[in-house]
Order: C-alpha cells, then structure tokens, then sequence
C-alpha cells in the first residue's frame, strides 16, 4: 500500500494557523499595534479601511528591521521575543509566539516598509499568501509601516462571514482601547475611511482612561493601591452610587496585558456585596503586576487567558484591596431611614406657637400646616408654652374627623367569582378559546398585592401579571411604530447628555435609525458625546440616558446584524424600560384597558422574550383545594 501521510505545505499550515491567531480584521490591528509596542515605539498609526476589510496600515517609529530580519520575520515560528522554552516564564513582551506575521502573510496581500535608525535605506517587501512577490531597497522613515489590503481574499468561506463594516469597526475600536489602557507612555491616532476617530497622546493612567471613554467617567472613580510580596494591584474602582445594568466599563490588565478573569472579577462583585443593587456592575480598571514565572500566558493564541500561581492568595488580596478603598474613601453607605411622605419637624421657636400657624378653633379640611393626610391639625405643643397653645373646642374637630372617615370608608367587596356574562366571540384569545376573554362591560377586576389582574372567566379564575402584559402590549406598538417609521417623539426641555466610548460608537450608529424611528432624537457634539433632544412619548420618568445605554450595550451583546432583529431588541428593551411596575395600583377602569389590549395583541400568552403572560385555575382545580 502507498503511503497516505503528508507534510503540508507551509502555505496551508499557515491559512490553517491563521484560523487561530487571525480571526477577524481586529486580529491584525491587535498583533501589529503589539509587535509595534514590542518594538519601543513612542507613536503609533492605525488607519483603516472598510472596517479592515480593504486595508489595514499600521505605522510606528520603532526600532525597524533589517533586511534580512524583514524576510524572516514572515517565516512561521521567527521570533525576537524568546530563544529557549525558559523564556517562556520570563516574558516581557506582548508577543512570543512567532505566528502572526505568518499568519497575516498567509490569509492578506502584505506590504512592509521598515527602516533600522541609522540607516539610509530601509527594505520594501511584497508578500500575498505567504509567497514573496517582491523585495527591495528603498527611503523610508526609522520604524515600521505595514500595509494589509483584501483580508481573507484568497479564503473566501472566512471572508463571507466577517460582519456588518459596523460591527467589525466596534471590534478594531475594542481591541484598540484595550492596548491603549495599559500603555499611557504611547501616543495613538486611528482613522476609518479618511476620519480621526481617536487621538490619545501619552499621558498619565487616569487621563488615559478620561481620553478613551470621557471625562465623565472621572467623577465615578476611586484610586486602588496596595502593594505585596505577591502582587501589586493599582488602577480604579468604581463608585458603588454609580453601578449599572449594563454598560459598566471593566477592565483587567496583568504585566501590561489584556485578561479575562471570572474568578478575579468574583472577587469584585463579593467586594460589593450589599453595596449595589442585585444584577447591577460597577465599572473597575484593574492592573496586576506580578513576577512573570508565576504566570503563564501560553494558554491561548490570542493570550487572553491566564493562569496564575497563586490565584486563591492574588483573590483575597484583590478583594481586601477593594474593600479597603472603599471603606478609605467612605463609599460605604450609610443607614438611611425610609422617611418619603413624612412630615418635617419644625424647629424649636420660642413663640406661642413654635413658628406655626396657630390652631384654628374650627374644623377646617383645607389646612394642613405639615402636609399630613390626616383631616385633624396637628397640635403645636412646645414645653415652653403648654397652657398658652392648648387648643379648645375638641368637639368640633372630633366631629370633623368621624363624619370624613365615615365618607370615605368603603365595606369591602366580597363576592368576587361571580360568573359573568361574555362579548361575542374575539379573535387572537387566550389558548385558542374566545370564551375566555371577558369584556370591560361584564366584568369587573381585582388587583391583588398590585402585582397580579384576577378576573373570573368561563373555565375558571383568571390570573394575569400587569407588568408582564403592559410588556406585550408595549412591544407590539414599538414594533408597529418601528416598521411604518412613525412614532411621536416628545422634545425635552433640557437636552440630556450621554456618553459613548468609540468601540460602542459604530454600534449606536448602526441603531440609529431605528432608534428615530421609536422618537428618539439623537445629535452628535463630537468626542463620543451626544445630544438626546428628544423621546418617546409615554416614558415620562423615566432616564433616557439608562434607556440608549442599555439598547447599545444589548445590541454589542446579541451581535445582531440583521436589522429585524435589531429592532425586536430595541422594542423590546423600550416595553420593558415603559411598561407598569410591581406594585402599582390600577383603577378598574386601567385593568380593563389592560386586559383588553393583551387580548387584542396576536400572541397574549407570552411576553416577546418567552415568559408567561397569563394562567387559568380552572374551576376543578379550585373545588379540590376545598375538599
């Protein structure tokens, strides 16, 4: 039998490599803007093209390469970064494993230009598909200036499912931030399609982290710091009066690297504990320095992922760290009594009448000095003046109060399962069965603990979640305003300003229209900052800053890029945001416009996302709990 095993040709063991290590136009812009830092670069260019998938050029004043090193630096496994597998554990350096440039080579037509200080010439070189169309001498500036035109061109399956230029571009700008964090001694600039999109000059950690995501986020910083034998943690936490749902910016770095980390990032929730309200997060940029041999980043191409020595230890340091800056800065909340409805305690005031309007002698339902519910006025007894203050005349008053209780006391209602009589058949009802549905004319409703809508039907008892069906009725009227383009929008008196880093830019972009479309009115003041002028109507209270935030961050989160699914989302994220709270009380008249607009929606039984509306106890099921 012939033999079947073969070597692979270096040009598809590196398009396979490539499947690792280059996955997206952000892949490229990470490895060069690295190898660039690598290389002691103080200034570096990225500007981009169609999002990365026309071109990508990244030039830098590094220390360039020589001729030779320019050829083999294309070459799998060549690096400058380790010699021997001990180098491993004492890295210094972004990059060691000597894959990307080959990578980039085997999947983009590559164009260097670099030059060594001191040098006359630098060295041009040509390289598509990892084969080296040309090289040659020529003038150029000290440094390295790389050029990647048609990512993937000669991969078409990898090509064809890149994303939307939106979604690629928020990608460049994530990775982006995330190198610009950890090196402030670096000047940056980024251009897409000829516009500067981020200019960051070296500058110190805080103004680095105000130039990336806004000079707001200064306000809501607390400085972390506490040095070990182990470890040394430095950066800033967020205060606790300023966690969110989503949008929390949260960053790790270690040794100048970017990291995920859960089980560090529980230390930080745990720190918060009873801080912030469930569900919510604060913002944090931590960095960890520690010795090199007691970490090993070789765990994934793109180095992500890294694993520590002493993890439990490094935990409760970060944790105690944590705990110590807030207790520092006194973040700690205090107890604060539920005092909203109360009555202000006048001051002590040695007249008569302690400063207040003395007593009448009559009962009179519209004063009420203190803004008590109470039909009586309150006394004004002062210790200084009880036999000039006391009041007279009780009888009236007492009067006053019984025949005002006796006014507006109501017996409770008792008979609440009376079967009632039904409309005439209606479409689009609970289960299929229109027999269900009882009509605002024959029925009457009951709230109980203002949460849940009961209501007899044929079958049974009704029991139906107010804020859940406000959901429903609420998502399929954003979504009707959405497709016919027209919703009424409120103008706001006072602009709002929100907030925007540049990776969530071309994101809120991408939403924009759909976002006029619920009567949104947005207007862009430059440096990721805009204008809301106008919302929704029917959101009155509500904070539309929280509103687009949270519809931008939802948006990064599902990767939609299919418009249809963008606007579900955002209709969606507005019925929830508008919709009933637990608790309200409604008016029987409100219940019956509640329950006959779920019943007029298409699908009343489940909210958009798939959780139950309404449920029927049928009447079998009552008379068994009775036996």
């Amino acid at each position: 039998m012939s033999d079947v095993i073969r070597l692979l040709p270096d040009s598809v063991a590196n398009q396979i490599a490539a499947g690792e290590v280059i996955q997206r136009p952000a892949s490229v812009v990470k490895e060069l803007v690295e190898n660039a830092i690598d290389a002691g670069a103080q200034h570096i260019d990225v500007l981009v093209t169609d999002a990365g998938k026309t071109c990508i050029q990244v030039i830098d004043d590094g220390k360039g390469m020589s001729e030779t090193d320019a050829r083999l630096a294309f070459e799998r496994h060549a690096t400058s970064k380790i010699r021997e597998a001990a180098d491993l554990f004492a890295l210094h350096t972004m990059g060691f494993r000597g894959e990307a440039l080959a990578s980039i080579a085997a999947v983009a037509q590559v164009e260097l230009r670099t030059c060594q200080a001191g040098e006359q010439l630098g060295t041009l070189i040509n390289i598509a598909g990892s084969k080296v169309e040309s090289q040659e001498a020529v003038a150029c500036a000290v440094g390295s200036n790389f050029s990647v035109k048609n990512l993937f061109y000669n991969v078409p399956a990898r090509r064809k499912f890149l994303k939307s230029n939106q979604t690629e571009l928020s990608n460049i700008l994530t990775e982006f931030e995330r190198i610009a964090l950890v090196n402030p001694e670096v000047s940056f600039t980024l251009h897409h399609n000829g516009t500067e999109m981020l200019n960051l000059p070296a500058i110190q950690l805080r103004q680095r982290i105000m130039g990336v995501f806004g000079k707001k986020l200064n306000q809501e910083l607390l400085s972390l710091d506490i040095t070990t034998s182990m470890v040394k943690i430095h950066g800033f936490i967020g205060k606790p009066e300023t966690s969110r749902k989503k949008g929390a910016r949260q960053y790790f770095f270690v040794n100048g690297r970017y990291m995920r980390h859960p089980y560090f990032h529980k230390a930080v929730a745990d720190a918060y504990e009873n801080l912030i309200p469930v569900g919510e997060q604060v913002s944090y940029f931590i960095y960890f320095e520690v010795d090199p041999a007691n970490i090993d980043v070789n765990i994934h191409p793109t180095k992500t992922e890294i694993k520590f020595e002493n993890e439990q230890a490094i935990w409760q340091i970060l944790s105690a760290a944590i705990k110590e800056t807030l207790g520092r800065f006194n973040e700690v909340p205090s107890i604060d009594f539920d005092t909203e409805g109360m009555p202000d305690i006048p001051a002590f005031d040695a007249s008569p009448y302690g400063g207040v309007q003395p007593p009448k002698t009559s009962y009179d339902p519209s004063y009420n000095p203190f803004n008590i519910s109470s039909s009586v006025p309150p006394s004004s007894y002062s210790p200084s003046s009880t036999s000039r203050s006391k009041p007279t005349q009780w009888e009236p008053l007492f009067d006053g109060l019984e025949k005002k209780n006796a006014s507006t006391w109501e017996p409770p209602v008792e008979d609440f399962a009376e079967e009632q009589e039904q409309e005439p058949a209606m479409p689009n009802l609970y289960d299929g069965h229109p027999e269900e549905h009882v009509s605002e004319k024959s029925a009457q409703h009951y709230q109980y603990k203002g949460s849940y809508i009961l209501t007899s039907v044929k079958s049974g008892l009704m029991i139906i979640d107010q804020q859940r069906a406000h959901i429903r009725i609420l998502y399929d009227r954003y979504m009707q305003q959405i497709e016919n383009h027209h919703s009424v929008s409120q103008r706001m008196l006072f602009p709002e300003m929100v907030q925007f880093s540049p990776s969530e830019i071309p994101v809120l972009e991408s939403i924009m229209d759909d976002l006029k479309a619920l009567g949104f009115d947005l207007s862009s003041l430059g440096g990721g900052s805009y204008a809301i002028n106008g919302i929704p109507s029917g959101i009155e209270g509500l904070s539309p800053e929280t509103l687009v935030t949270n519809m931008v961050q939802t948006a990064i989160e599902k990767g939609c890029k299919v418009k249809d699914e963008v606007q579900s989302m955002l209709a969606l994220s507005l019925a929830k945001a508008a919709a009933i709270v637990p608790g309200q009380v409604l008016s029987n008249e409100e219940m019956n416009n509640l329950v006959d607009g779920l019943f007029a929606v298409a699908t009343p039984n489940y909210t958009p996302d798939g959780k139950t509306v309404l449920s029927v106890l049928k009447d079998d099921d009552l008379e068994k709990l009775f036996k």
